[in-house]
């Protein structure tokens, strides 16, 4: 029963955190989007799934919602994915002027095979121009796993903006429904109004601040819960004190009487003030057989004893620690702490992708078994390492997306600048092959952690 238990425990704090942890990425995606005057259909927590519960937004029209799939999460920014056909504009005009036509009726008009069809169709609702048209008729019906027959006109105010434009205005005159006629004068200014509002009508910086800004957020968040934490709750030092912080039972130093809280003034007869100089006096003493006296206070009383060293085998310790206290650092100590961490794990993580270093750094790895397992042991060391940790997890989820490997938003922002470079937009099919090829490396990561986390839950069974 102990067992499951610590199984379930494990499965919700490992859920919990990096749902947590998707759902700030994701928003930081989502913000930037909105900020540089993208549409943003969808932000869901959890990954695609025709089972979803949502919420739409009656002012930017996204579509809010969580799906059973919660290891994940996603938000669909307008003109993401997809190659631009010669075609688009054409077929935009058309449904305008149609106000719902069905996918082979389109392929009829232009002169075209109805896969395509479709495909530019499907473009089209990804932009957030058009909309699918479910006909219960035919036993459609929204969510489905494949696209419906038919396509139609999306809601417009009087200046031609859509719901997920942040300034349109439906209360006034001059507004067309879902499905109703609106033809358009110049079929191209059109489309090019329309990819204004999606990422691929925006300029390089934008589309970087769009990728970037997830990975960003992570990493915000992260400096903001250590700096938060270091100062609320303090960190254990060691204090250079003569005062004994612990005596470990059935050690030398307990048999000799000695407790916490006892202030050595004297040990081998020699005067002691402080923690470095009691180490310096026991290490010179280590002499099998000896018979160390020593003096020590306890309250406003001196007393003294003798610590009896083994006559044979090898002395290590007598079995004190040194005191700890809580030291409550200042701000900027705290922030100082918070970047000195960001350092490491940021250079920790870049050698993932230097061939000389990545099975080091991938043997030290966790899956999300090792990630659930130990967020768990978090959650039962009490609320400030639980924070700890999610700010440690955060980091790395940040540096992790910001490496230069596709599909991660850092090897989108490789990509990016590619463009940028040749001035030459990449086509949809090279995206998805680099894409693979780093879901492969990603997926021998995962498989190599994986296997750690195995070994050491196994070990401790």
């Amino acid at each position: 029963m102990g067992a499951l238990f610590s199984v379930l425990a494990a499965i919700f704090w490992g859920v919990l955190v990096l749902s947590l942890l998707v759902f700030v990425h994701e928003g930081g995606h989502f913000l930037a989007a909105r900020a540089c005057g993208v549409r943003a259909t969808e932000f869901f927590l959890g990954l695609p799934s025709r089972f979803r519960l949502s919420w739409k937004h009656p002012k930017i029209g996204t579509e809010f919602g969580v799906t059973p799939l919660l290891l994940g999460g996603y938000t669909r920014i307008s003109g993401m994915e997809g190659d631009v056909d010669p075609f688009l504009s054409d077929a935009l005009a058309i449904v305008q002027e149609a106000g719902r036509i069905r996918a082979d009726e389109l392929a009829a008009r232009l002169g075209i095979d109805e896969a395509r069809s479709y495909q530019m169709l499907a473009y089209l609702v990804d932009m957030g121009s058009i909309k699918p048209f479910y006909d219960p008729e035919l036993g459609e019906y929204q969510n489905q796993p494949d696209w419906p027959a038919a396509f139609m006109t999306s809601k417009r105010d009087a200046r031609g903006l859509t719901e997920y434009d942040a300034e349109h205005d439906f209360g006034s005159d001059g507004v067309t429904e879902e499905g109703q006629p609106r033809p358009v004068a110049d079929k191209q200014a059109f489309f090019d109004e329309e990819t204004s509002h999606t990422y691929r009508g925006k300029g390089f910086l934008p589309r970087i601040f769009m990728l970037a800004a997830g990975p960003l957020v992570n990493l915000v968040l992260a400096v903001v819960l250590i700096t938060a934490t270091a100062m609320i709750q303090g960190f254990e030092i060691a204090t250079n004190t003569n005062e004994l912080g612990s005596v470990a039972e059935g050690s030398l130093a307990e048999e000799a009487g000695l407790k916490a809280g006892d202030r050595i003034v004297m040990y081998d007869n020699k005067d002691i003030a402080d923690w470095n100089q009691l180490c310096d006096a026991i290490d010179a003493s280590k002499q099998n057989g000896a018979s160390i006296p020593v003096a020590y206070e306890r309250g406003s009383e001196t007393f003294e004893t003798t610590i009896n060293l083994p006559d044979e085998g090898e002395i290590d310790v007598i079995g004190i620690t040194v005191k700890f206290e809580t030291y409550h650092p200042s701000f900027g100590e705290a922030v100082g702490f918070a970047f000195s961490y960001f350092g490491m794990v940021g250079s920790t993580i870049a050698r993932i992708i230097m061939p000389q270093h990545t099975i080091e750094i991938v043997s030290q790895s966790s899956s999300i078994v090792g990630i659930s397992a130990m967020a768990s042991e978090a959650a039962s060391s009490g609320i400030a390492d639980l924070i700890m940790f999610i700010a440690a997890i955060s980091m790395s989820l940040g540096f992790m997306n910001l490496l230069p490997v596709p599909p991660l938003d850092g090897g989108k922002m490789l990509l990016e600048v590619i463009q940028l470079v040749t001035r030459k937009p990449l086509s949809t099919r090279f995206q998805a092959i680099v894409s693979y090829v780093g879901l492969a490396f990603f997926l021998f990561i995962f498989c190599f952690a994986l296997h750690n986390d195995l070994v050491m839950i196994m070990g401790r069974s």
